[in-house]
């Protein structure tokens, strides 16, 4: 069964508008399986296999030219020397949607992409399904069942597989190939733990020597696993929102994991029953809301969202605001079923910062059964439908 990706229709249109199309995202979101359901009838090849790899590495010219373009290159952080012969090849040709890329590192995929086919790739970064793609599918069957099963495809597509024993699976796959591959990591032990310890800090500010304290490595091991984790696409680092009165703000980052499922089975919780006897059920709410609001953006085709956190030093604070043309959507995230017009007074002194004009839209993320609006323009939600 085919559960249709937003980004469908935003792949097609870029591969209208340029040479190059490179969709990023984590392992196992689905990268290969939407591009060759949408392009059937492309040449595709894997440098997941050793032999096409070494190939590409060690001749990217001639491993190029025996491709039938359009092509799909999978994996394609294996071979970074390829984007440079990429480039010789699409601008001698001028056609649009000649090569379709995956990659899951995206820090040196992003550097050699940039340095080599600027302004020639379009890029897509594709996250584990929403609620609001399996909604359409009919598989969403509730809220809580998807936070504790999380989005990755695999577990959608065969009704037997068991997320207890495709998680470690999942991670163990990930600690031996994308770790090692990006750098070396002297105990798998200590990162595993490190893991974690990330995973209970999700939709929490984060603090390098609390991390380093817990895992017992130093902060500057902590800084550099942190971002293994960004540049695998499996944590994402929220900035807080300041102008000029950014001196009176909180300035540290939030740490969200892009997936509910697999931090709450680094948590040890299994099922949302778990989850919701654990303290940690606000903070997995909190980062299903997140996941929503990003995925839906993305999306759209805005490759860096523009979402912030705002806090004051006081305590004031709205979860996520989103910036749009210079005014704001504001968005809390409520593990209530019945929301009120306080629920999220962070609306208001939000507004008293930047004036009630700022704002475009004000939507609670909670446990509602569907939309309805609570007070003068504030929309209680459930996330799967977020207008933005």
């Amino acid at each position: 069964m085919w559960i249709k990706r937003d980004a469908e229709d935003l792949i097609r249109g870029l591969g209208n508008q340029f040479p190059v199309v490179f969709v990023t995202g984590a392992r196992q979101v689905g990268k290969t399986s939407i591009l060759t359901h949408l392009f059937p009838d492309f040449a595709y090849v894997t440098l997941d296999d050793p032999a096409m790899a070494e190939e590409a590495v060690n001749a990217p010219q001639d491993f190029l030219n025996s491709l039938k373009l359009p092509s799909i290159i999978d994996e394609a952080q294996y071979a970074p020397e390829l984007f440079r012969h990429i480039k010789l090849i699409v601008d001698k040709a001028k056609l649009r949607g000649q090569f379709f890329l995956t990659g899951s590192q995206s820090f040196p995929l992003m550097q050699n992409l940039s340095e080599s086919l600027s302004g020639r790739s379009a890029i897509v970064n594709l996250q584990p399904l929403s609620a609001h793609e399996l909604s359409n599918a009919g598989l969403l069957t509730s809220i809580g069942d998807y936070i504790s099963a999380g989005g990755f495809p695999a577990l959608y597509a065969d009704n037997g597989i068991d997320r207890k024993y495709w998680y470690p699976s999942y991670i163990s796959t990930y600690l031996e190939r994308d770790v090692r591959n990006i750098m070396h990591v002297g105990s798998l032990r200590d990162f595993n733990r490190f893991l974690r310890a990330a995973a209970v800090r999700t939709a929490q500010t984060l603090s390098f020597a609390d991390l380093s304290r817990d895992v017992g490595v130093s902060p500057n091991t902590i800084k550099v696993w942190i971002s293994v984790l960004e540049a695998s696409h499996i944590i994402y680092l929220l900035e807080p929102y300041h102008r000029s009165l950014g001196k009176r703000l909180v300035k540290s980052p939030k740490l969200f994991f892009l997936d509910t499922g697999l931090a709450a089975h680094l948590m040890g919780l299994y099922s949302w029953h778990e989850i919701t006897n654990s303290h940690m059920s606000g903070a997995l709410w909190e980062t299903y809301a997140f996941n929503q609001i990003q995925r839906r953006l993305l999306s759209q085709g805005i490759n860096n969202p523009p979402i912030y956190y705002w806090r004051t030093k006081g305590g004031r604070e709205v979860d996520f605001i989103v910036e749009k043309g210079g005014r704001f959507i504001n968005i809390e995230a409520k593990m209530t079923g019945s929301p009120t017009s306080d629920t999220a007074k962070g609306f208001s002194h939000f507004k008293d910062y930047y004036g009630a004009d700022a704002v475009l839209k004000e939507f609670i993320i909670c446990r509602v059964s569907k939309d309805y609006a609570i007070g003068k323009g504030v929309k209680a939600i459930t996330g799967v439908d977020i207008e933005l």
